[in-house]
């Protein structure tokens, strides 16, 4: 059984996988990543461990030493330039995200035609990934919630709201919540041109906002939970 763990900008998402399928999977925030200590006490016997980890040295490092309390070796992956069914375009592939990646490698492994690989969490990415396997680049914008609480912090009289989405909104709350979703479905929206004339393309759409945005976009969207998880997934068989 293999131990696979997304390090995210807020949450760390981790998964056991025995090869073939998922025997189990779940998130700890990083504002108390101390509790991940007893959900390693409890996952039972595990074999190795790889990750993605974009939220810095520090975390790595406190998570590096769970581990080697449950006698792991800590493995981090690092972008190739072309690597399991997918090459890099990025001008310095090494810079490029490790959780884009594994993203990426995950979706080429779900889905064998052109994507726009989307991750809607505390960023929003959107990667395009044509039908050759071939990262074209991609674009990173604030998340939807972080919209929302950039007006909130930096205006005077735009706070953090409930509010809903209306195409026309008559209310500062909803005008609110509707224009930093439009910003999202917009820029999702857009990138998928580059890829929407493929066979088969699709917007692979995951994270925590894919539930709020998946309903209003207007491209073909498959919601995936975990796509990062399943890029490690895909590494740890081929390996």
């Amino acid at each position: 059984m293999d131990l696979l763990l997304d390090v995210g900008n807020t949450r760390l998402k981790w998964g056991l996988h025995d090869g073939v399928g998922w025997q189990g999977q779940g998130a700890v925030l990083l504002s108390a990543l101390d509790g991940f200590r007893d959900v390693l006490a409890g996952l039972g016997p595990i074999q190795g461990m790889l990750g993605a980890n974009v939220a810095g040295a520090t975390v790595g490092g406190r998570l590096g030493a769970m581990l080697e309390a449950c006698a792991l070796r800590s493995a981090w992956i690092q972008p190739l330039a072309e690597g399991y069914g997918v090459v890099n375009r990025y001008v310095e592939p090494a810079r490029l995200g490790a959780d884009r990646w594994a993203a990426l490698v995950g979706a080429r492994a779900l889905h064998d035609g052109g994507a726009l690989v989307v991750t809607s969490g505390t960023a929003t990415t959107a990667d395009v990934l044509d039908a050759a396997g071939v990262f074209q680049g991609g674009v990173i914008l604030p998340g939807l919630d972080l919209m929302r609480l950039s007006l909130a912090r930096d205006t005077a009289q735009l706070p953090y709201s409930d509010g809903r989405f209306v195409t026309a909104p008559r209310r500062t709350a909803d005008a609110i919540v509707s224009g930093c979703l439009q910003a999202q479905l917009g820029a999702i929206e857009r990138m998928f041109r580059l890829v929407g004339g493929e066979p088969g393309a699709v917007c692979l759409l995951n994270g925590g906002a894919a539930a709020t945005l998946a309903p209003h976009l207007e491209c073909p969207v498959r919601v995936v939970d975990n796509l990062v998880l399943e890029g490690l997934a895909r590494m740890r068989v081929v390996a």
